[in-house]
């Protein structure tokens, strides 16, 4: 819905939904809702033969390490002779794995430590075979933690969540919401055929550093820190996956090729503007 504004005056939008009661909001927003279900491959059908790009952002299931949506997908769009011309995707950063800290650019080897992220490489590599062989232009965007004013661990710091000490800590990286969209667009525009890039904007923080950065935004009291070891046995599975997996990502192509003016070109922006929003 963020990206709705920078593109219906460009293109005639519809969107795949699954929810009818999503119908009136699209329309309202002059998009044409398609129903239909990336799980169910026969209610796809329309789709064939009538975009002419494609935003792809569906999560994969929650099973498994193959993206059967993805599959669906691709299937639905081959089946006509009028094929897409640009697809544009959102991967995720966790097919890297854990790097140890380390700088990650985007022809680093795939290393992914958990299914969620082999479900994402899958995908990845079905979108870009299928690109390569019908000659549609595929980009790969690779985003990390997604923040905005309706994204933060605000709740979290007000139940006292801990996070790690800083010195086993692991460094996470982050994309505002807006400047997402921003980067989706250009990606469409000037994104080269088959690449990916790393969405992300310039920081490079710990995951205990940013629960810090929003609670001292929000006039919270900061979250209490505890070792590795005892964060194993207290905290969410959830959470855990992701604090398993320390890594800084690159985004120079981003820059470069994309040529994204970033809106919030660090978290300590974009958390500044959520904190004034909210008074």
């Amino acid at each position: 819905m963020r990206l709705v504004p920078r593109l219906r005056n460009r293109y005639r939008l519809y969107a795949l939904t699954r929810s009818r009661e999503r119908h009136a909001l699209l329309r309202t927003q002059g998009v044409v809702p398609l129903s239909g279900d990336l799980d169910d491959a026969d209610s796809l059908a329309r789709l064939a033969g009538l975009p002419h790009d494609v935003l792809h952002f569906a999560p994969p299931p929650n099973r498994g390490e193959d993206d059967v949506r993805t599959a669906n997908l691709v299937c639905a769009l081959r089946k006509a002779r009028s094929i897409p011309q640009r697809l544009v995707y959102i991967s995720t950063s966790g097919v890297y794995g854990d790097r140890a800290g380390a700088l990650v650019r985007e022809h680093d080897g795939l290393r992914p430590h958990t299914d969620r992220a082999r479900r994402r490489v899958d995908a990845e590599r079905r979108l870009r075979d299928w690109g390569r062989g019908a000659e549609v232009r595929v980009v790969i965007l690779r985003v990390p933690g997604i923040y905005a004013a309706d994204r933060l661990p605000l709740e979290r710091l007000r139940s006292a969540t801990p996070v790690i000490e800083d010195r086993e800590d692991s460094w996470s990286n982050h994309i505002h919401a807006d400047d997402l969209a921003v980067i989706v667009v250009a990606a469409l525009s000037r994104g080269r055929s088959q690449r990916v890039y790393n969405a992300c904007d310039g920081t490079a923080m710990k995951m205990g550093q940013y629960f810090d950065l929003v609670a001292r935004s929000f006039g919270l009291p900061p979250p209490p820190r505890i070792p590795r070891d005892q964060a194993e046995a207290r905290l969410p599975a959830g959470l855990l996956s992701f604090m398993r997996e320390s890594r800084r990502l690159d985004n120079r192509r981003l820059r470069r090729e994309l040529r994204v003016q970033l809106k919030y070109p660090s978290v300590h922006e974009g958390v500044a503007a959520a904190a004034r929003a909210a008074g």
